[in-house]
């Protein structure tokens, strides 16, 4: 008799399995950066395609030759600076203490919060703080069929006195994606994966599917546990709602950086997406959501020290839908 192998259903990586609160990722950490630039920007999923490029790995077997890339198209209009949030380090941690608006806010941002009517302090207020962030939103109508924005506060590089100086030439005005990135860089994506509603043992989990003469159900698991302990413990896997989850991807990089999408000249627009109307970028491989899903573009935290810096010659785009 062979040795007896059960290996767990399911993967836990990821616990507790609980779906996204927002449709936005959710940020934890910034990486450390001298150049004072904003650490993120966020862009919206067109689809996937595939890149001819000349590989310039230099111990690759293909050195030279040109090979066939995977990429994710995603496009980036530039995001709104609505306001800076200024923090200050407590034995707590940090704590925002101050919060600055632009004088003019775009109407759309009635749709997500209600908009003050008068700014609460001024420049002048505030001289207590130790680090500072931008308050930014996305100009979803630019890209998609949306006209709610999305909000989220982006860190800043630099030194405290260049956070500030660079925060107010910005306050009101636009940042693209230039400004923060550039091809060949490595990138973390933070994304919300795609929602698959509610799901049985075999899909979320694996289960393999029961013989035809097993009792009551074939798509099923065949017990909730033992007798003692007398519950059901969190192992156990049970049907639920599968997807929407907040994950991060590690160290992609930009192939490319487009000023406009029009360049592509993609007849009739991308499938489920449409056409192209601001700068895009290319991202090395598969990237995390749906069509039109939002994703955050951050620095790479643990960057790759084999990684090459700079990004392949694209000789080929496919553009067939």
């Amino acid at each position: 008799m062979g040795n007896i192998r059960h290996p767990r259903r399911g993967s836990m990586q990821f616990w507790p399995r609980s779906r996204a609160k927002h449709a936005i990722a959710r940020v934890r950490y910034w990486p450390a950066e001298s150049k004072t630039k904003p650490l993120g920007f966020i862009a919206f999923k067109a689809g996937m395609t595939h890149l001819m490029v000349n590989d310039n790995r230099p111990k690759s077997l293909t050195k030279g030759e040109s090979i066939m890339l995977p990429s994710t198209i995603l496009e980036c209009p530039p995001l709104t600076v609505m306001g800076i949030a200024f923090y200050k380090h407590t034995i707590s941690g940090w704590q925002k203490t101050a919060t600055i608006l632009a004088p003019k806010l775009e109407k759309e941002l009635s749709r997500t919060l209600p908009l003050p009517k008068k700014q609460v302090k001024s420049f002048s207020e505030i001289s207590d703080y130790d680090h500072v962030r931008l308050l930014v939103h996305t100009n979803p109508k630019l890209a998609i069929n949306s006209k709610k924005p999305k909000l989220l506060e982006i860190a800043l590089g630099g030194s405290k006195d260049d956070q500030i100086k660079y925060a107010r030439e910005k306050l009101g005005r636009e940042i693209n994606i230039h400004e923060v990135f550039e091809a060949g860089n490595q990138i973390n994506i933070h994304g919300i994966t795609k929602g698959k509603g509610m799901q049985g043992t075999v899909k979320r989990f694996g289960v393999p599917v029961r013989q035809h003469k097993a009792e009551k159900t074939k798509r099923g698991i065949g017990t909730l546990g033992s007798w003692h302990p007398n519950r059901v413990e969190y192992t156990v896997a049970q049907s639920g709602k599968m997807g929407y989850h907040l994950r991060t991807e590690y160290n992609k990089q930009i192939l490319k950086i487009g000023p406009d999408g029009k360049e592509l000249a993609v007849k009739g627009g991308i499938i489920r997406y449409g056409l192209l109307d601001n700068a895009y970028a290319f991202i090395r491989g598969s990237v995390v959501g749906p069509k039109k899903g939002s994703v955050l573009l951050t620095p790479a935290t643990r960057p790759n020290r084999h990684f090459i810096k700079d990004a392949p010659e694209i000789t080929y785009v496919s553009l067939e839908n």
